[in-house]
C-alpha cells in the first residue's frame, strides 16, 4: 500500500494499493491488444462525443477536483481552481485538434516516372502510449498526457506522481462515466522498478516524461527501439530587467511567478537579473510584497503560498539558502522555516555563481536578484547552464526586447510578463537538458500520431 498525504500537515487522506510487475504486464497486454485489432479503434466522433462529455461531468465537479488537487498537492485553493478551469478548457481544445490531424496530398506527375498517381498521407494513431507524471499540477498534466492520447486515439497507461495520485484517478473515473470504453485509459500507480518496466517494453510506442531531469534522461536511453517519447525537466527561468522597465507593472508579475505553488513550477521565476541603477528598487519593492504573503493551510481562501511537497524538501531548500548566506548572497526576507512543511517566501541578492540557487533548479519559493551594468554579460550568465526553458525581459524597448528574443537561450522568452506564464494550447518544454520534444495539447496530439503514405496508379489519372 502506499499513503497519499497531506503536504502541509502529513495527515493520511487514503491508502492505494501499489501495482507490480503483474499488474504493468496486464496493462501493456490490454493496451497492445485494443491497439492492435483496428476493429476497436474508437472513430473521431466517438472520441469527441466521450471527451465532451468528460467536460460537461467536470464542469459539475469543480469544487470537489479543486478540493482533491490541494489536499494531495498542496497548491492554495486559489490556485487550484484555476488549475481545474484550465483542466476543462484543455479537454476542449483537444476535441477541437481530433478534426485537425490531417495530412496532405503529395504532388505526383512531377517526372516521367511519377505520372499517373495519385498520392496523399493521412494520420493514425501512433500505438500504446505510457505517461509518467509529476505532482505540481495533479489534474492539469493528466489531461496533457492523457486526454490527448485519447483524442489522437490511442490506447495511454498513466502512472501519476506516487504523492498526488488522487486527481488522476478522479479524472479516470469521470472518462470511464463519460463512456470510453474498457482499457482505453488504465493507470499504475507503483514504484520505479515497476515504472521502468512499464516505459522501456517493445510494446510502448510513445513515451511522456514529466519530472526529473535525472530519470526522465536515463528512461530516454532505456527505450525500446523505435519507441518516440517527450521529456519535460525543469529550468532557472531568468528574467532580464532593463533600466527602462515597468516596475509597477513588473512587481506582482515577478511575485506571482516566483511564489506561485511555493516556486514548484519548471517555469517559476528564479533569477533576476535587474540593472543597477534600479536593483536595489526593485529588490527592496520585491521584498515588500513577498512579506505580505500568506503562506500556510492550501484549503484556506486566504493562503497565497502552501507546502512543499515534502518534508525533505524543506530541508533542501534551507541547505540552499544557507549555502549561498554562507558564500556572501544578501538575505533581503525568509530564508527560515515555518515548520517541517512550509518555507518562507525568500528573496536573495547576488548569490555567489557556485551556489546551488544559481546553478540548480531551485524549485521552492526563492528568488534570487543579481544586479548587472551590461546587459550582454547578464544574457551569458543566463544562458551559461545546461538548463533552458522559458526566460523573460522587461523593458520599453522594442529593439532591446528583441534583442533579449534573439539571444537568450529558451524555448519561448516572454516579453513584460513573467517566466511562469503559459496556456494550454501553446508549445511548451525545455530545449538541452531541460527536456526533449515540445508539449501543449494540439502538439501533443500530432506526436502521438504517424503519418502514412497512399500512392494509387491509374491510367485515368
Amino acid at each position: 500500500m502506499i499513503k497519499i498525504q497531506s503536504p502541509y500537515d502529513l495527515s493520511l487522506i487514503k491508502e492505494i494499493p501499489l501495482a507490480g510487475k503483474a499488474e504493468a504486464e496486464d496493462a501493456l497486454t490490454t493496451a497492445y491488444n485494443l491497439f492492435l485489432d483496428q476493429s476497436n479503434w474508437l472513430p473521431a466522433h466517438q472520441r469527441i462525443a466521450i471527451l465532451e462529455r468528460t467536460a460537461e461531468i467536470m464542469k459539475t465537479r469543480i469544487d470537489k477536483l479543486t478540493k482533491t488537487a490541494a489536499q494531495e498537492g498542496g497548491k492554495p485553493l486559489i490556485d487550484s481552481r484555476v488549475e481545474v478551469l484550465r483542466a476543462i478548457n484543455g479537454v476542449k481544445i483537444a476535441i477541437e485538434h481530433i478534426g485537425q490531424l490531417k495530412g496532405e496530398q503529395i504532388p505526383m506527375g512531377l517526372t516521367k516516372a511519377s505520372e499517373n498517381r495519385l498520392a496523399f498521407t493521412t494520420r493514425e494513431p501512433i500505438g500504446v502510449v505510457v505517461s509518467v507524471s509529476a505532482f505540481n499540477h495533479p489534474l492539469n498534466l493528466i489531461v496533457h498526457q492523457v486526454i490527448t492520447a485519447i483524442a489522437a486515439g490511442c490506447p495511454v497507461i498513466i502512472k501519476p506522481a506516487s504523492t498526488t495520485p488522487l486527481s488522476c484517478l478522479a479524472l479516470i473515473g469521470i472518462l470511464k462515466e463519460a463512456g470510453l470504453p474498457d482499457g482505453w485509459c488504465q493507470t499504475i500507480i507503483c514504484d520505479r522498478k515497476t515504472g521502468e518496466y512499464l516505459v522501456t517494453d517493445n510494446r510502448v510506442n510513445y513515451f511522456s516524461f514529466i519530472g526529473s531531469g535525472n530519470v526522465g534522461w536515463y528512461l530516454k536511453s532505456k527505450l525500446s527501439p523505435g519507441t518516440r517519447c517527450a521529456l519535460e525537466h525543469g529550468g532557472v527561468a531568468p528574467v532580464i530587467v532593463e533600466k527602462d522597465a515597468d516596475v509597477e507593472d513588473m512587481l506582482p508579475a515577478l511575485v506571482k511567478g516566483g511564489f506561485y505553488h511555493a516556486g514548484q513550477v519548471c517555469v517559476s521565476v528564479q533569477k533576476v537579473f535587474v540593472h543597477e541603477c534600479i536593483c536595489n528598487e526593485v529588490a527592496d519593492r520585491l521584498v515588500e510584497m513577498a512579506e505580505k504573503l500568506v503562506v500556510g493551510d492550501p484549503m484556506d481562501e486566504n493562503t497565497d503560498v502552501g507546502p512543499l511537497i515534502l518534508p525533505e524538501e524543506v530541508d533542501r531548500v534551507e541547505d540552499w539558502v544557507n549555502e549561498a548566506i554562507d558564500g556572501g548572497a544578501k538575505l533581503l526576507c525568509g530564508g527560515k522555516r515555518i515548520s517541517n512543511t512550509c518555507y518562507e517566501p525568500t528573496v536573495l541578492l547576488n548569490p555567489p555563481d557556485s551556489a546551488k540557487v544559481s546553478t540548480d533548479e531551485i524549485f521552492g519559493p526563492v528568488v534570487c536578484v543579481y544586479s548587472y551594468s551590461n546587459r550582454e554579460e547578464a544574457i551569458k550568465i543566463a544562458n551559461c547552464l545546461d538548463v533552458h526553458f522559458q526566460a523573460a525581459v522587461y523593458t520599453k524597448n522594442i529593439d532591446v526586447a528583441l534583442d533579449c528574443v534573439k539571444k537568450l537561450n529558451a524555448t519561448a522568452v516572454m516579453v513584460n510578463d513573467h517566466t511562469a506564464f503559459r496556456v494550454d494550447w501553446m508549445p511548451f518544454g525545455g530545449r538541452d537538458s531541460s527536456g526533449f520534444g515540445m508539449g501543449g495539447i494540439q502538439y501533443s496530439m500530432h506526436e502521438m500520431t504517424r503519418e502514412k503514405l497512399m500512392v494509387f496508379k491509374s491510367q485515368v489519372l
